[in-house]
């Protein structure tokens, strides 16, 4: 098609990976860190993907859903994840244990209450393992919570939190919240609870650990 025309090839200029699979591929580097306690690294690694690749952090539900409907242009979806054990976001009305309707929540339209767009019923691990939306609003319970810089895992079973023993739950638990974290195709709000200091469940220390060591990591606040 170029003969006889005048050009020049450059081969610098070939795009040899995607910029998809770059990102993919800083942004798995940056959860791994995060999702293993390393500070350092896991800042670093943020200070390379930041620019094209956005993660906010909030403490406020309403305004994760407003960043989130702000970042999506045209068809762009968007949608709230949790992990299957964040059992105490119910008070806060992200319910883990309802069962969305796959169909509906991945391909519906905005119109409708049962889509991701709708930004009410959460996908977990086991629903969202191996797809992706464009932007992922990430709640993140007490479950798996950062304790004087080191994660500490739990699972809500009857009325309390109660400590995670057993090393294959704890990789598993680790591995749930490494999926959540790297569903979304251009960038994430990561929503974490201010707790309630009149439920025992809740307490502000469960979640406020978290939140600083996120922001250790080098994620900044909406």
């Amino acid at each position: 098609m170029l003969h006889g025309l005048d050009s020049q090839s450059l081969s610098a200029l070939h795009l040899s990976v995607s910029v998809r699979s770059f990102r993919a591929e800083k942004l798995s580097d940056f959860v791994g860190a995060v999702v293993a306690g390393e500070v350092a690294a896991a800042r670093q690694l943020y200070e390379q993907i930041k620019a094209a690749y956005p993660i906010k952090l909030t403490r406020d539900l309403a305004s994760a859903r407003a960043w989130l409907r702000k970042q999506a242009r045209g068809s762009e979806r968007v949608g709230l994840v949790a992990s299957s054990g964040a059992s105490r976001l119910k008070p806060l009305g992200i319910n883990v244990h309802e069962k969305i309707g796959a169909t509906h929540w991945f391909l519906n339209g905005k119109d409708d209450v049962r889509s991701s767009h709708y930004l009410e019923d959460p996908a977990t691990e086991f629903d969202i393992q191996g797809l992706e939306l464009d932007w992922v609003g990430v709640c993140w319970d007490a479950d798996f919570r950062s304790v004087d810089g080191k994660w500490a895992f739990h699972r809500f079973t009857g009325t309390k939190w109660q400590n995670m023993n057993d090393d294959n739950r704890r990789i598993y638990l680790t591995n749930a919240y490494r999926v959540l974290l790297t569903r979304a195709r251009q960038g994430m709000v990561i929503y974490i609870p201010k707790g309630d200091s009149s439920d025992a469940t809740r307490p502000p220390a469960f979640y406020d650990g978290t939140a600083s060591f996120l922001l250790e990591c080098g994620l900044t606040f909406l």
